[in-house]
């Protein structure tokens, strides 16, 4: 009886400590102030909800391609689009359908361009409306404040153009007579279209030979020579002059 006496006060002296340590500890957490568990959260490197807190030193995280973007160098030549038709050609087997671009260029500097290209795909007739208009630059002859010297008329087909200088009221003019004066950067004058002809790349093609009375010479743009010394063709080690025979190796 002695053992089972001391073994029942034993387990009430822990079950005692466990109570005062519990009633301690909810006397603690009721002093502790409010933001008491989001300090040791953030020391820990944990959010209160849970999870890793993410912390970049009050700076703004680093995301690719923000700071080192590199800027684009501006074009020598700004592009627009005049016309854009589909153009069918009746064949053997059917129908093939094509797109014909009309494009004007210029650098609003006195040169101005006019050319169109016809492909299948639209892309690629962009590309050689450009290519031919680049080839097709004239440079005009401007005064000091950007106008021309004398008014000029000039006809191609059906349509008939008319260009005056005025002083100081600006560029007065519509439709595509006025897209090929901007991209030649000519201002202070009046333009106007004396036929019917609504066809746009021929008012276009008017208006360039209106400002070729004032062009300048300029140099023409040549496509890239051809290499001829490719290994294996007519050049480099095969000789001519010996009959069609190659040229003895010098191993």
């Amino acid at each position: 009886m002695s053992e089972e006496v001391t073994k029942e006060q034993a387990a009430g002296n822990d079950t005692s400590i466990k109570n005062a340590d519990t009633s301690a500890a909810n006397q603690e957490s009721k002093k502790a102030p409010a933001g008491a568990d989001t300090v040791s959260g953030a020391r820990s490197g944990r959010s209160p909800r849970g999870g890793a807190r993410r912390n970049f030193g009050g700076k703004k995280p680093f995301r690719k391609g923000s700071r080192f973007r590199s800027e684009r160098p501006k074009p020598e030549f700004e592009q627009k689009i005049i016309n854009i038709s589909r153009v069918t050609r009746v064949v053997k087997g059917g129908r093939r359908l094509s797109f014909r671009v009309d494009m004007a260029i210029g650098d609003k500097k006195g040169r101005v361009g006019l050319g169109s290209g016809k492909a299948t795909d639209t892309s690629l007739a962009i590309q050689k409306a450009f290519a031919q208009a680049r080839k097709n630059l004239i440079k005009v002859r401007t005064t000091k404040t950007h106008s021309l010297e004398h008014a000029v008329e000039a006809k191609v087909t059906a349509a008939r153009v008319e260009l005056m200088p005025n002083k100081g009221r600006g560029l007065v003019a519509g439709s595509t007579m006025r897209t090929m004066l901007q991209l030649a950067g000519i201002t202070d004058v009046t333009g106007r279209i004396h036929s019917r002809s609504k066809n746009k790349l021929n008012n276009a093609k008017a208006t360039i030979e209106a400002l070729r009375t004032f062009s300048m010479p300029l140099p023409k743009v040549t496509e890239a020579p051809k290499r001829n010394d490719r290994r294996g063709g007519r050049g480099g080690r095969f000789n001519k002059d010996r009959g069609g025979r190659r040229a003895p190796s010098n191993r």
